[in-house]
């Protein structure tokens, strides 16, 4: 652990993030802007550009061989941009510091005849653009999504596992009829499922077209080339092998309209709705007795009070998934907005994004971490339940409206609002019901762990 971080997302919880800084870092950036440099640089060999020579295999090799950067590579490009180089003074310029280090490299190989071609009519915006979709697609695609997979198929085991364990519902924190547990826990799958297969179909916009989205410097320079196909090119090959897509936005100024950008941070947003919501039961569930929790040897619950066994992980999970989307929320309001054709504002909010998918993923780790730990106690599920039987009034009184009697509503109303019922008390005023015996005996037959509908179906059955 780092002692002297100043985010907890690099010192406390930084072992839970490495999937994420690995793919989000500021090497990862790094890498994006080389790899998007590079690629630009092989579109523009192979479109017959006068003078421009095309790339022979051994030169493409030593295109990927430089796209692959060392953490050398990384320290000599924040060398050239924080104090300089050799003949080269400080960029004060973090994608401008790419082109040079790029300089620096490829100058010493077959390719010294076509440096002119690096960054050629390009705005920083446009490597940034395409790098931070680059950022977003691997984020989500290799240490969002596994883990969310993950947590839904937890949940999906537990639901299952439990899906005839019966449970007290509450609704306004009241008693209100039985339900198991399981099916309580496959809400929340199949909630979880649904923003899955909708984050699997993100698609992460980005522009790559001069300074204010023109070409103006592409088409000043050579006038018969197809600019937007050769740009295309760009993003064709970085799509490879790439689940989340990005694309370019048809229309944009010198910055990316990044509409697309909100709509997974809204995605991301309501995923973490979901899972607070989680949370916050279990936490509830575990309060009440009704979830045990595993006890690790050694593990303080207070430092005080030695017997307690507190929900920590789940209350970790809140804390962060409540952190994440107040991030989320603001970038989503903030990115799509620029003053006019561009305005600077957003490049240190761009940095903040990996901040929020971090606490977003120590919040799903957390949440399994907890889940791991946790047994439904069904005997004390079942003697709450037992303690009211004035669950069956929705029952008695439906069935007594199937029968056709008009104030049956009010009848269990005026017996049982407000008391406390006892199954004795139950038995007896359905024996001073004035109906039917057969009726009075499917009443009587009512048990409060079996009414529970299809309940254990649902927690059981499989959707699309």
């Amino acid at each position: 652990m780092n002692i002297s971080a100043i985010s907890p997302l690099d010192g406390r919880y930084a072992g839970k993030v490495t999937a994420l800084a690995a793919v989000m870092g500021e090497e990862a950036l790094l890498s994006a802007r080389v790899q998007t440099e590079l690629i630009w640089f092989a579109v523009l060999c192979g479109l017959k550009l006068p003078g421009v020579k095309k790339l022979s295999a051994a030169e493409q090799k030593i295109i990927a061989q430089t796209a692959s950067l060392t953490p050398d590579d990384c320290n000599l490009i924040r060398t050239l941009e924080t104090s300089g180089y050799k003949h080269i003074p400080a960029t004060r310029h973090d994608v401008k510091a790419v082109e040079y280090f790029l300089r620096l490299k490829l100058g010493k190989t077959a390719l010294k005849d076509r440096l002119t071609l690096l960054h050629f009519a390009l705005t920083s915006e446009d490597v940034n653009s395409v790098s931070y979709a680059l950022l977003l697609s691997d984020g989500v695609e290799k240490a969002l999504l596994p883990t969310l997979e993950t947590l839904r198929k937890t949940l999906l085991q537990l639901s299952k596992k439990e899906a005839r364990s019966v449970l007290l519902a509450r609704t306004h924190g009241q008693p209100a009829v039985p339900t198991t547990f399981g099916k309580e826990i496959r809400v929340f799958e199949t909630r979880l499922a649904r923003q899955i297969k909708q984050l699997k179909l993100q698609q992460l916009s980005c522009k790559f077209s001069g300074a204010v989205g023109n070409f103006n410097a592409h088409y000043a320079a050579f006038a018969n080339i197809n600019w937007p196909q050769a740009v295309r090119q760009v993003i064709s090959a970085l799509n490879k092998n790439r689940r989340l897509k990005i694309y370019l936005s048809p229309v944009t100024t010198q910055v990316d309209n990044r509409d697309a950008y909100a709509e997974l941070f809204d995605n991301l947003r309501r995923i973490n709705v979901i899972l607070t919501d989680l949370s916050r039961d279990l936490w509830q569930y575990i309060s009440a007795g009704l979830v045990k929790q595993q006890t690790v040897k050694g593990e303080v619950g207070s430092s005080t009070m030695p017997q307690k066994v507190n929900p920590i992980d789940f209350e970790n999970a809140e804390g962060n998934l409540q952190l994440a989307n107040t991030l989320l929320d603001f970038l989503s309001n903030k990115l799509p907005v620029s003053r006019l054709q561009r305005d600077l504002s957003d490049s240190t909010v761009l940095r903040n994004i990996p901040v929020a998918f971090g606490h977003s993923l120590v919040a799903y780790q957390s949440l399994l971490k907890g889940l791991s730990k946790i047994a439904f106690n069904r005997k004390a599920a079942q003697a709450e339940l037992a303690q009211h039987p004035e669950v069956l009034a929705e029952a008695v009184q439906t069935i007594l409206r199937a029968y056709g009697c008009e104030n049956a509503y009010e009848l269990l109303r005026d017996f049982t609002r407000g008391q406390q019922l006892t199954a004795v008390a139950l038995a007896n005023f359905i024996d001073g019901l004035p109906i039917p015996a057969s009726v009075k005996m499917q009443l009587h037959q009512l048990e409060a762990e079996k009414y529970l509908g299809i309940a254990p179906r649902l927690a059981e059955e499989t959707y699309d």
